[in-house]
């Protein structure tokens, strides 16, 4: 449990100030925000106890979520991490032209984090009516602020971001509802985001279990003479509002108030155990198939021009969707897959942002809660590490906790064999395979460039897809002029055979093809390959089939061995398909190193001068 106790009137006096159509991001301590916006007791206790009849039925802790018909959007335990979100949801008023503004609380230990300085420097650029609330309470967890930053005060780095700061005594109520009612306003009237530091004192642990022995007496008593209802009650008094006796009557009230609702918590029933519930929570059910339009005209594309065709296809079926990225606009993007969108889309829907891989995920979070689908381009795939506290914590993991869907698409340009070294040719695609609630989509034909783009679109859940490079400008198929929608998670036997199986996608999908027509010609050898298009869901299904047939498998990719996707593949295979084998699951991937940039080094690297070699080993077993 996190007290908030000493630090009561921020949290009330903010969401008194406030308007209920606002939206209101708070973090550990901030109760007053719950009871100010009159959440029923009875649920807040269940939550806080885990019990079926919480908010999340004992998915999510105490304040870890959100009821959006409040307009209350909690935090995640990654400090920081739901700031970027508040950007977002920002940017849906503005583009409503809602008169409406996003709260968002920090504390001053978070906003150390990189998230701080994303999200405000990107509200500042864009002009998003969001306010910025550091609770600087003196500790982060038991580092107090002395050692945290070197400035005066926090307040003083809104000048950095070219917005306004202000600084309040958060233990004074009719200070802080003041402050908020004026920054509100202030906010709506200029366009232009607030810094505000409300200076306050945490009077418990960090949580219950850490104590406070590390803050010194006088400190605590000095505080203490500051706490907020004491110095609220004093406040009436001196006016001639209340006597003594008026403030025991109020808060016998009070407790009568929510006692009744504690205690049935308290013995309210538990979280069902049931797997199969909780499972369906992990992702949003997507929508029904479509078939292909009858009257669907095929043109020669390139791999790039599939992508493009389901993104300019998909911008113009919904008005809300929303492209970001670095350098997208003007520019194009650095291999011109939005080149000309702007134009046609305008600046509110293709947006450039700064070099911010965490904050343009965050945002497009905020924008996916409002109702705005969002397609997040990075730069080069390498550079997603940037933003994976984002993907794992916050998109993958917060459908299954409390949300609505999360349409939100990150393409992802990865892959080598161009020579572009360590930080422009990884494959990282396996880092997410392990995160329930994400989707892996990687097509390796132009047509699966638009078909698999579209559907990561729709799907109403996070997709990553995965873009190689070398394929952008280097094939070209006959692709269908108008894209139609197919669940994501249905492989595709591109070559069939029967002496062996490849399993592979992306570019390894090619290497097969090469490497099984070389075996026909010259060993009279026919290789079955199959296309897996999407890593998460995986088509088990399919490749079981495939094996039952040829009964030897070779599982092959571009990224690294150790860890790489076959791993996982592998186990699904020799647990389902044990029976069919005639020779072990065998995997060919690149080596475990860094991606070398030297041409002849990096073939030494890539898988694909091992295939011939593994495929041989597999069909002499």
């Amino acid at each position: 449990w996190f007290s908030g106790i000493g630090q009561e009137a921020i949290a009330v006096g903010t969401s008194l100030s406030l308007h209920p159509s606002d939206v209101i991001m708070p973090m550990h301590r901030n109760l007053g925000v719950f009871t100010a916006r009159r959440v029923d007791f009875y649920k807040l206790f269940c939550q806080l106890f885990g019990k079926k009849d919480g908010f999340t039925e004992g998915r999510e802790r105490s304040f870890h979520f959100g009821i959006p018909e409040y307009n209350i959007i909690g935090m995640i335990s990654h400090l920081g991490a739901m700031l970027p979100v508040a950007d977002g949801m920002a940017l849906a008023a503005k583009l409503r032209k809602e008169d409406r503004v996003v709260l968002s609380f920090s504390g001053d230990g978070g906003v150390s984090e990189g998230d701080f300085h994303e999200a405000v420097n990107l509200a500042a650029v864009w002009n998003l009516p969001v306010i910025f609330l550091i609770e600087n309470n003196g500790y982060g967890l038991s580092t107090p602020t002395s050692e945290q930053y070197a400035c005066k005060q926090l307040v003083d780095r809104a000048l950095g971001y070219g917005i306004k700061g202000i600084q309040v005594d958060g233990n004074d109520l009719l200070a802080v509802m003041e402050t908020f009612t004026k920054a509100r306003n202030e906010v709506l009237t200029t366009g232009k985001p607030l810094l505000i530091e409300a200076m306050t004192f945490r009077m418990r642990g960090h949580e219950e279990a850490s104590g406070t022995a590390y803050v010194p007496k006088e400190l605590m008593e000095l505080w203490a003479e500051k706490d907020p209802i004491k110095r609220l009650g004093d406040h009436f008094i001196a006016q001639g509002a209340l006597q003594a006796q008026d403030l025991l009557d109020i808060r016998a009230k009070a407790e009568a108030l929510f006692t009744p609702d504690l205690e049935r918590a308290l013995v309210s029933d538990e979280p069902l155990e049931d797997a199969d519930s909780l499972l369906s929570r992990v992702y949003i059910p997507t929508p029904a198939a479509e078939r292909e339009p009858n009257d669907s005209v095929r043109t020669e594309a390139r791999y790039l021009d599939g992508i493009q065709s389901a993104l300019r296809q998909s911008m113009e079926e919904d008005p809300n969707l929303i492209i970001m990225g670095q350098d997208i606009a003007e520019y194009g993007g650095v291999f011109k897959i939005t080149e000309g969108f702007l134009d046609r889309f305008g600046k509110d829907r293709v947006r450039n942002t700064p070099i911010i891989e965490s904050g343009a995920i965050g945002a497009a979070m905020g924008l996916a809660l409002e109702g705005f689908p969002t397609v997040v381009e990075m730069q080069f795939a390498d550079f997603v590490s940037c933003g994976y506290n984002q993907i794992i914590n916050n998109l993958a993991k917060t459908t299954f906790r409390w949300s609505p869907a999360l349409p939100i698409t990150i393409r992802l340009p990865y892959g080598g064999g161009v020579g572009a070294g360590p930080y422009h040719s990884q494959c990282p695609e396996g880092w997410f395979m392990q995160h329930p609630g994400l989707k892996i989509a990687v097509p390796s034909t132009p047509e699966d460039a638009l078909l698999l783009t579209y559907a990561a679109i729709k799907d109403p859940n996070p997709v990553l897809v995965f873009e190689h490079k070398k394929l952008y400008r280097s094939i070209k198929n006959q692709i269908p002029s108008k894209a139609w929608y197919e669940p994501l998670g249905k492989a595709r036997v591109t070559l069939t055979g029967e002496d062996a199986t490849i399993v592979s996608y992306g570019m390894g999908v090619y290497w097969a093809l090469e490497a099984a027509e070389q075996l026909k010609k010259e060993h009279n050898k026919t290789i079955e390959v199959i296309d897996l298009r999407t890593l998460v869901p995986f088509d088990l299904e399919t490749v079981l089939s495939s094996i039952k047939k040829t009964n030897k498998v070779l599982l092959l990719h571009e990224a690294t061995l150790t860890s790489g996707p076959a791993s996982e593949w592998a186990a699904l295979i020799a647990e389902h398909g044990f029976e069919w084998l005639d020779a072990p699951v065998m995997r060919c991937a690149s080596l475990d190193i860094p991606v070398p940039t030297a041409i002849k080094l990096e073939q030494t690297y890539l898988a694909s001068s091992r295939l011939m070699s593994s495929l041989s080993r597999l069909l002499a077993y």
